[in-house]
């Protein structure tokens, strides 16, 4: 079971209590497969984590597990085993910016 914590509006637009969702995983655990999974359980978040065409992170969301920054490695890369193994969550983080 793979924890996934969402940002407050991600939350609201999928109807979510509390902070996430545990989602049920076979085969690798990997940032591709645990967003497929969130979004075929709540279809309303396609196109809101990444963009549907290109399957890109969306800009000013960050990916987070273990206090490792992942937004920038392969979405097909094995995510750490902490999270494969539902000990600690993966993180969908809204960036802030500004100046």
């Amino acid at each position: 079971m793979i924890r996934v914590v969402l940002p407050f509006h991600l939350r609201m637009l999928a109807n979510i209590d509390g902070t996430g969702v545990d989602l049920e995983l076979s085969g690798p655990v990997t940032q591709r497969a645990v967003l497929d999974a969130l979004e075929a359980r709540y279809p309303m978040l396609r196109g809101t984590i990444r963009d549907q065409s290109t399957q890109e992170r969306r800009p000013f969301l960050r990916f987070f597990a273990c206090e490792q920054d992942l937004s920038h490695d392969p979405p097909d890369t094995p995510l750490p085993d902490a999270v494969a193994s539902g000990g600690s969550p993966f993180l969908v983080v809204g960036a802030i910016a500004g100046g």
